[in-house]
């Protein structure tokens, strides 16, 4: 009980916002009409466990949310918005909201490639199976460390103080949440390739690459970011940029 009550107030602590939310690069309206359902969000938030997040990971992104359209069934807010989004929240747990809940943050679109209604479905069908489950607590104690002192780490180890997830299948943080939705459908977010012998007796001499499942609770938001599985969706440039069309001011 004691730890559930000091998990709940250092979740409300640390969901506190702490900076000002970084400029979109680009309008709503434009993020709204290109993105799709199965797409990953990725958020550059401005609580103090963002900062913790952020600065772990070398990265903008401190946390990442499915998008599954308005026909995932997912309801709507009081005010009439249709929930396409769901995401482990630090307080909430996991949860649905509206798209434009991330109205005002600096947002990136991965999208995975290829995936039919089939996989969607079942992107769909996780995602609601899941709803209501708490946020991995064991995780919030291992980052709140790094706000207390920064620990003198080269940048490049970094990533190893991580030690994100209890293993606990019913808590879940943002990234491993999502990682385990794709993994389920066996879509690669970044695998482990080792190279094994081709068994060819034409060729001794020849490998093939044989893929290797990471942990899910290794994931956080920069690993969609950085896979070569999922394509950057800029929406300024998939609605008919033009750069002559910029009414730059005169200095």
């Amino acid at each position: 009980m004691f730890l559930d009550w000091l998990s709940g107030h250092l979740a409300a602590y640390l969901s506190r916002q702490v900076a000002q939310h970084s400029v979109p690069t680009s309008t709503y309206e434009a993020l709204e009409k290109v993105i799709r359902p199965g797409d990953i969000l990725l958020v550059e938030g401005n609580t103090r466990i963002s900062v913790a997040i952020k600065y772990l990971t070398q990265s903008t992104w401190s946390h990442a949310a499915l998008y599954l359209g308005p026909d995932a069934g997912f309801g709507t807010s009081e005010n009439g918005d249709c929930h396409t989004l769901v995401e482990a929240d630090l307080e909430f747990g996991i949860r649905t909201l509206p798209l434009n809940f991330y109205r005002n943050s600096h947002t990136r679109i991965c999208r995975p490639v290829g995936l039919d209604k089939g996989n969607l479905h079942m992107l769909t069908d996780y995602a609601l199976s899941r709803l209501g489950q708490r946020y991995d607590m064991k995780n919030v104690f291992d980052l709140a460390r790094y706000l207390i002192r920064t620990p003198p780490v080269p940048a490049r180890h970094r990533h190893k103080l991580l030690s994100l997830g209890s293993g606990d299948p019913t808590r879940a943080i943002c990234s491993t949440f999502i990682a385990e939705g794709f993994q389920r459908l066996r879509y690669p977010i970044l695998p482990t390739i080792d190279s094994i012998p081709a068994d060819d007796p034409n060729c001794a001499h020849c490998i093939r690459e044989h893929y290797r499942i990471r942990q899910t609770s290794l994931f956080t938001p920069r690993d969609f970011d950085a896979s070569p599985y999922f394509r950057i969706i800029k929406p300024t440039l998939e609605n008919n940029f033009d750069f002559r069309a910029i009414n730059w001011a005169d200095l």
